[in-house]
């Protein structure tokens, strides 16, 4: 409903006799609407996107001055015709508050005589004046407001900060005699309405405490007496009233951070909000505060402390009135006023982490915003992730439609990703994102570069028969465990310090000591498992500090000298490594939810698939489409992004280790 309407329903709940007296927002809409057509002199938002502003080399058919002069001079003739009719409508307005509130006083100042006993009609007469006097304020200061603000979008000028300002002496602005007297005749209406239901009133109200004094209710809040059936039929409209609030937004941007967010802090304060949300965003010097609040009481002097707080800090004002039954039709709950989250019901929450070790590139960021804004997918939140000098990584809080699957937008996604050799990680934005327990690393092309077998193929001159097993494994024509008997039984005679030869051969992936040191100073338990061979995870694990290692045994001579070319135990296939997950998980007592598996290979995709967050590794092309989240960089390090680490927290997790 737009505010007009809403100004025209509201007036019908008041008398005849106030009709005329209240602004006339129609008159002013319509001005502005009819009269500042092409005026605004904020060029940049006054002329279509498509339009170019284009330099011509011959001044004298050049009209860009000529259209700016234009502009100018119907704006500087304009604006204080506008500024005229809103001093008649709001000295109009004034004029009746004044009259108004001095009967409302006078009738007021009876009911609350100590020498008289009233009866309960005639301090619900006088509580339900007070009311609409209220209210008649509060919905005329709005329509000043947003016809000011109005003015301001198609003039291209900025008054409406030193307009209110100039009116912030004026009577409806500054009368705080009636707020005043508001708790004293609350108090006094519960007082005679205990009487009546055999609480002496004097237990609630001192009979001789002179109007205007005594222990203040808190603002907008109801006395426990007026909440329950009262004997008149009148009192339920006039508590229906006491509840009702007005929603403002307010926003304050300047270079003074911390005293911006003071100075508004205090006038919320002065004025008895209620904070029911706020917002803060920084760069570097320049803050914007913005802050969600219900102000239960009319006070529009509210408005004219925040302009006197922006001009004291160099800060830029901007704020919304919202009426509170207007804002019915488009708030359904408390959990919709959140400042941080899109206005939008029916939306899913997804945490989106975007990282590049070579730089996040402007060509990617408008790609990606473009996707975004493609699929109706809002952003509610960015932070920096990386302390580098140049962007490298970023976190997307996200709002997205239901009808849209995490499947379909990781699909997209990988398209997107490998254009720009940058990754996109699609996380559900729950308790659990960064309450991760547990981390899984498969060994061979993750946590080490080599593949083990190949290692000890090389140190025992068997590379070409192994390489010809691999091939037809990769072909379909062998599964994992076929052409691991194959390429073990070529390693039969093999001795033992081959594999001690292997260990010093390892080469580490970039990263992975940082971050496991970061994840065990964490509190995470870290395992490894690996289709590869158990002496050398052990020796990963080791050097690592994991806290468990698993892959297949190798069996040995009698005399312990020798490989026989066999393997013992249950093998370490796809399946196995899922199972062994699960029994960690187990064992620790960690939920599901809370582990996290890294591998590259085929037979990781079950282990991939059962945590709750699997990321692909620098991983084979299957892979990467089958994982919930894809890392294509050098370093494991990438990793902590992922799990909502930033650069600092993650060099403060290793001064601990």
């Amino acid at each position: 409903m737009k505010y007009g309407s809403h100004l025209s329903q509201q007036k019908t709940e008041f008398p005849d006799a106030w009709q005329a007296h209240f602004v006339d927002y129609d008159s002013l809409k319509r001005f502005l609407k009819t009269q500042m057509v092409d005026t605004s002199v904020h060029l940049a938002t006054a002329f279509p996107r498509s339009h170019t502003f284009a330099w011509n080399a011959d001044p004298s058919s050049d009209q860009f001055a000529d259209l700016l002069g234009a502009r100018l001079a119907r704006v500087s003739s304009l604006t204080p015709e506008f500024v005229r009719m809103l001093d008649a409508e709001v000295t109009k307005f004034n004029a009746y508050f004044v009259q108004v509130k001095d009967a409302t006083k006078a009738k007021i100042g009876r009911a609350l005589d100590p020498e008289h006993m009233p009866e309960v009609a005639e301090l619900e007469a006088a509580l339900g004046d007070l009311l609409l006097l209220e209210r008649f304020v509060f919905l005329n200061f709005t329509a000043v407001a947003k016809a000011l603000k109005k003015h301001d979008k198609w003039s291209g000028l900025h008054i409406r900060e030193p307009y209110l300002m100039r009116a912030s002496g004026l009577p409806f602005v500054v009368s705080t005699s009636l707020l005043k007297l508001k708790p004293e005749l609350l108090a006094r209406l519960t007082a005679v309405l205990g009487g009546k239901h055999g609480v002496e009133a004097n237990e609630i109200a001192p009979a001789n405490r002179p109007a205007g004094e005594g222990i203040e209710p808190t603002r907008g809040a109801l006395p426990n007496d007026l909440t329950r059936a009262g004997p008149s039929a009148n009192l339920g409209p006039l508590v229906e009233l006491m509840h009702e609030t007005q929603t403002v937004m307010v926003s304050l941007r300047g270079p003074h951070g911390t005293d911006i967010i003071g100075g508004v802090l205090s006038c919320l304060s002065k004025h008895q909000c209620q904070i029911v949300d706020f917002s803060l965003s920084r760069l570097h010097h320049d803050v914007t505060f913005g802050v969600l609040v219900h102000l239960h009481d009319r006070d529009v002097d509210l408005f004219s402390d925040l302009a006197k707080t922006a001009q004291r800090w160099d800060g830029t004002l901007s704020f919304d009135v919202q009426d509170a039954r207007l804002k019915a039709s488009k708030l359904a709950s408390a959990a919709q006023y959140a400042l941080s989250e899109a206005p939008y019901a029916q939306r899913a929450k997804y945490m989106a982490t975007v990282v590049n070790e070579r730089g996040l590139s402007p060509e990617f960021l408008s790609q990606w915003l473009n996707w975004l804004l493609a699929r109706k997918i809002s952003v509610e939140q960015m932070r920096r992730l990386d302390g580098h000098a140049s962007l490298m990584c970023v976190e997307f809080r996200l709002s997205v439609p239901d009808e849209l699957t995490p499947d379909e937008l990781r699909a997209e996604l990988i398209a997107i990703s490998a254009a720009h050799q940058t990754d996109v990680a699609l996380q559900p934005d729950n308790v659990f994102r960064r309450q991760k327990r547990l981390v899984v690393f498969d060994m061979d092309s993750t946590l080490i570069q080599q593949e083990v077998i190949d290692e000890i193929a090389r140190a025992t001159g068997i590379e070409r028969q192994v390489a010809a097993i691999t091939e037809r494994a990769m072909q379909g024509e062998l599964d994992f465990k076929e052409s691991l008997a194959a390429r073990v039984a070529l390693l039969e005679g093999t001795p033992v310090e081959a594999l001690e030869d292997v260990k010093r051969q390892l080469l580490f992936t970039e990263g992975a000591h940082y971050l496991c040191r970061a994840l065990k100073s964490a509190g995470f338990k870290l395992a490894v498992i690996s289709g590869g061979f158990l002496p050398l995870a052990k020796h990963v694990k080791a050097e690592l500090g994991l806290d468990y290692a698993f892959a297949n045994q190798l069996q040995v001579t009698a005399d312990g000298r020798r490989l026989t070319g066999r393997t013992f135990g249950p093998v370490v296939d796809a399946a196995r490594k899922a199972e062994l997950l699960e029994v960690i998980a187990q064992a620790e007592g960690i939920a599901i939810d809370q582990v996290v598996a890294v591998g590259d290979g085929a037979n990781d995709l079950l282990m991939l698939g059962k945590a709750s967050l699997g990321i692909a590794f620098n991983a084979k092309p299957r892979v990467q489409e089958q994982a919930r989240a894809r890392i294509n960089q050098k370093s494991l390090a990438n990793i902590l992004y992922l799990m909502g680490y930033s650069e600092s927290e993650a060099a403060e997790l290793q001064l601990l280790g």
